[in-house]
């Protein structure tokens, strides 16, 4: 059995670059097993470029990465993806000319080899997650809401058995109802003990829904520590621009 404790992602010195620009400038980021960690940080500070980096995206690029002790610091994204992390990406990503059922199954899998035993992520228990997916089984993917193929989005990304999932402005440019609905299922995602990396514009939810933080500025970490001290850090409201 694993340590609550266990580093699943441990990333130093990061460095990316598109083409000539120099976007990260030797970030570190780790995540533990069951922990949530949000990224914040005013557009263009880094934050994206921060995540293509770590799931392999970004080939130019330099410093280590590792996910259990495994060295992925050159792997390529479906690697990154064998080893544990799911992506849900800003812009949902979804199969529009498939249907919800087929879009889940046809990414379900087992997940890394040496996972410790748990629960499994069957169609099922995502869907007793998902109510709104489960009346919409047979839908065609571009015939669901916005917030549908977020819901989409994310229960997809569970069926692969992650032990980290990352979210990518999960929120962006839905309804405020559905907005809470999304925060509701990042409840219950951490109920079941993955690790979580949340970028998100609200930065009020994502310190109250974080056991740590990171601010980037100008692709360097300006701020880090327990979301519960950032919420009161003065320097905060500077980085963000708020």
């Amino acid at each position: 059995m694993s340590s609550s404790n266990e580093i699943i992602l441990n990333a130093q010195r990061l460095h990316a670059w598109y083409g000539s620009s120099h976007v990260l400038n030797g970030v570190d980021i780790s995540i533990r097993r069951g922990e949530t960690v949000g990224l914040l940080g005013r557009n263009g500070m880094g934050k994206t470029t921060l995540i293509r980096t770590l799931l392999g995206h970004i080939t130019q690029r330099d410093g280590s990465i590792s996910l259990f002790g495994h060295d992925i610091s050159k792997a390529r994204p479906h690697e990154v993806a064998r080893l544990g992390i799911a992506y849900v990406p800003e812009g949902r990503g979804i199969f529009g000319n498939l249907s919800v059922r087929e879009n889940m199954v046809m990414a379900s899998r087992k997940g890394r080899d040496e996972r410790e035993e748990r629960e499994d992520w069957t169609l099922e228990r995502v869907l007793s997650i998902f109510p709104r997916l489960a009346e919409r089984l047979n839908h065609q993917g571009n015939q669901l809401s916005g917030g549908e193929q977020q819901m989409l989005s994310i229960g997809r990304a569970l069926m692969t058995h992650p032990d980290l999932i990352i979210l990518d402005e999960a929120t962006e440019g839905l309804a405020p109802l559905i907005v809470e609905e999304v925060w509701r299922v990042i409840d219950e995602i951490k109920k079941c003990g993955l690790a979580v990396l949340i970028v998100d514009r609200d930065w009020h939810k994502v310190l109250s829904k974080s056991n740590r933080a990171l601010v980037l500025q100008k692709g360097l970490v300006a701020l880090e520590g327990d979301s519960s001290h950032l919420i009161q850090n003065p320097e905060l409201a500077q980085y963000l621009g708020v």
